[in-house]
């Protein structure tokens, strides 16, 4: 498939496929006879797991380690499996700092419905009084 149809497939923009494959994370398109690039729909399964490492916030350097390792292949596994391995325990600790962050957010919104809710009971149980229209004399002033 051509870099347009990738691009539009894979939701990469065809500068950032011509990039990734510059710096080595995608590995270089085979050329048709008018030199230009020819990829295998294959390739679609390594974009999205790159999507994947960079949503969970694994450093281009990584991805690159990765990537090379992915690259020479067999007797490689161990490493990749390791390298996953210590961004996971990363990943693992920024969910718990996260979840910390929304219990105090929760907390926080909680605590603004129950002073709405009390605000809300208080105005519903003060008896309202009429006002007086505007330029209204009041009968003691005569």
């Amino acid at each position: 498939m051509k870099i347009g149809e990738l691009a539009r497939r894979s939701g990469l923009s065809a500068h950032t496929i011509r990039y990734y494959e510059r710096i080595g994370l995608l590995p270089y398109a085979d050329r048709d006879r008018s030199r230009c690039r020819d990829y295998d729909a294959s390739i679609l399964v390594w974009i999205e797991f790159l999507g994947r490492l960079k949503t969970i916030g694994m450093p281009v350097r990584e991805m690159l380690r990765y990537a090379a390792l992915r690259e020479r292949g067999t007797g490689t596994e161990a490493e990749r499996r390791e390298l996953l391995e210590r961004h996971r325990e990363r990943v693992r600790a920024h969910v718990a700092e996260l979840t910390a962050c929304l219990l105090v957010l929760d907390t926080k919104i909680d605590g603004y419905a129950v002073l709405e809710k009390r605000s809300k009971d208080d105005d519903a149980a003060i008896p309202q009084r009429r006002r007086k229209p505007p330029g209204a004399r009041s009968a003691r002033a005569r």
